[in-house]
Parts: C-alpha cells; sequence; structure tokens
C-alpha cells in the first residue's frame, strides 16, 4: 500500500477536493485527511488497472508496478485494502470535525462515483470496447465514468463540507465535468505523442490494447482543438464562485499544456 501511495503523481483529486473548498470559502488544510483518502481510492485503481488481467502495465510514475514488485495476489489485496481504508478515514475524520448530513452526502457521492455508477462502471465498458469501432457517446461514457466521476465527487466533496449554496456546487460540478473531459483527451494524446520518461508510464499502451481513444475517433488535431474547448468551459464556469478560484483556472490551463 505504502509502495504505490508514495510512488509520486500529480495529486489532482486531493488538489481538486482542496481546491473546492477554497472556492466556496472554506478552509482547505481542515480536509486533508479526506484529500489523502481520494488519493487512496486513485491510487488502488491504479494498481488494480495495471493488473495483467487489465492493461497489464510494468510500469507507473516511473517506478515498477505494484504487482512487478509483490506479486498479482498482493497487488489485489493492497489495492482492496487502500479502497477500504479511504472510507474508513473519511467516515471517522468526517463525523469529528463537520456537519454529519454533509459527511454522509459526501462518502455517499464519492462511493458513487468510484463503483459501478462511475469508474468502475467506465472500466468495464473501456475493456468492453477493446478492438471494436465505437461512437462518440460511448467513449464520453468511458471517460465521464471512468476518469471525470472521482474528479466530480473530488470536488464537490471540498464544497459540500462547508455546505456551499447549490449555485456554487453546479458552478464547480460545470468545471469537473470539462476538467475531466480535457484531462482525458490529453491523456489519450499523451500516449500517442508523449515521452517516456517524462509520462513515467510505457506510451503506445493504448494502441497496443487497441483502446477507444479521442485521438482514434478524432485524429490529434481535432482532439487537441477539444481539449481547449473544454479547458475554456472549464475556466468560464468558476465566475460565481465567491471564493479563490485561481488554483481551479490555472489547474485547467495546464493541462493544455503538460507532457506528464
Amino acid at each position: 500500500m505504502r509502495y504505490s501511495v508514495f510512488a509520486g503523481g500529480k495529486r489532482l483529486r486531493p488538489i481538486l477536493c482542496l481546491a473546492g473548498a477554497e472556492a466556496v470559502g472554506g478552509e482547505s488544510h481542515k480536509l486533508l485527511p479526506i484529500a489523502c483518502a481520494l488519493e487512496m481510492i486513485h491510487t488502488y485503481s491504479l494498481i488494480h488497472d495495471d493488473l495483467p488481467a487489465m492493461d497489464n502495465d510494468d510500469y507507473r510514475r516511473g517506478k515498477l508496478t505494484n504487482h512487478k514488485v509483490y506479486g498479482e495476489g498482493i497487488a489485489i489485496l493492497a489495492g482492496d485494502a487502500l479502497l477500504t481504508l479511504a472510507f474508513e478515514v473519511m467516515a471517522r475524520y468526517g463525523y469529528a470535525n463537520f456537519n454529519a448530513q454533509s459527511v454522509l452526502q459526501v462518502i455517499g457521492e464519492i462511493a458513487r462515483a468510484s463503483g459501478t455508477l462511475g469508474m468502475i462502471g467506465g472500466q468495464v465498458v473501456d475493456l468492453q470496447s477493446e478492438g471494436k469501432n465505437i461512437d462518440e457517446k460511448t467513449l464520453v461514457y468511458i471517460h465521464s465514468h471512468k476518469t471525470g466521476a472521482l474528479f466530480r465527487a473530488s470536488l464537490r466533496a471540498g464544497a459540500l463540507l462547508f455546505e456551499a449554496e447549490p449555485l456554487y456546487l453546479e458552478a464547480l460540478t460545470n468545471y469537473a465535468e470539462n476538467f475531466g473531459l480535457a484531462f482525458q483527451i490529453t491523456d489519450d494524446i499523451l500516449d500517442v505523442v508523449g515521452e517516456e520518461s517524462k509520462l513515467g508510464k510505457p506510451v503506445g499502451s493504448d494502441s497496443r490494447n487497441r483502446k477507444a481513444t479521442y485521438p482514434v475517433l478524432y485524429g490529434l488535431e481535432e482532439s487537441r482543438k477539444l481539449a481547449k474547448e473544454a479547458v475554456e468551459k472549464a475556466v468560464a464556469s468558476l465566475k460565481p464562485l465567491p471564493g479563490e478560484t485561481k488554483p481551479l483556472e490555472l489547474l485547467a490551463r495546464y493541462l493544455y499544456e503538460r507532457e506528464t
């Protein structure tokens, strides 16, 4: 568990959680344990994603994947344990420091985003779509569930725990959906044109696994255009928010330029 959690990474989901709180005027430092729980969920998904039965990758974040170091059995259990520990942390710390009803809502949203109606559901359709010609609707479903759902829940969690108004939650939800789309499009692009030394994982795995991606469906130039449009929509959605939104704006614009 420690090997994969502390192997590096961008920590986007924890950052979104903290930034979501700041955007509605909350104190982000009070959310650090909740943010850490979100990273545990993300890391569990990566451990399982890398397994031979899934994407079969040898490297993650520039290091050997969990199953290459500890074997498949321990890797599966490490992922299971991280997912379970995440909800223990959210429940224990959340109830001790925030309104119980808000904590329940946050736990419910994160569970939904992580499960069959979110991340796992997207992964299932992704696996079933390998080697097939799929339409735009299916591709959007895969990415909005596999990646976007946990981004949305992470951002909303920070705001919900500070009991943000519905208008502000709607603005953050719109941001998260466009942020998630831009992230996945650029991720697909990097798998084609990125540098393995910067990415910390092999490039071309989508092609080897015959996965459905934006460059496959639209080509590189149109994919870049779609990513830029999503970034601009994300930034525009921040206007109604009363708190500090500059980190969210910079994070969205970073997606269009990122190399990792």
